[in-house]
């Protein structure tokens, strides 16, 4: 996972934790979605997305060294 990747993640996940903490978001909505911010968090803080690697998403740019044999 990238660095702008990381960002953005943690960043929707501040915004969603402030809209609930201020009432914006309630109810079954708003607990879904700060579930959903804490994964973000998680997955920021882990470099890892669970989701990329089932669909092969790469959005780190480090280039993969090639094996030679």
């Amino acid at each position: 996972m990238g660095l702008t990747d990381r960002i953005i993640r943690i960043g929707v996940a501040v915004i969603v934790g402030i809209l609930y903490y201020t009432n914006v978001l309630t109810g079954v909505l708003g607990i879904v979605l700060l579930g959903v911010a804490g994964i973000l968090v998680m997955t920021s803080f882990v470099s890892v997305c669970p989701i990329y690697s089932l669909f092969g998403v790469n959005s780190c740019p480090a280039k993969e060294k090639s094996r030679k044999f």
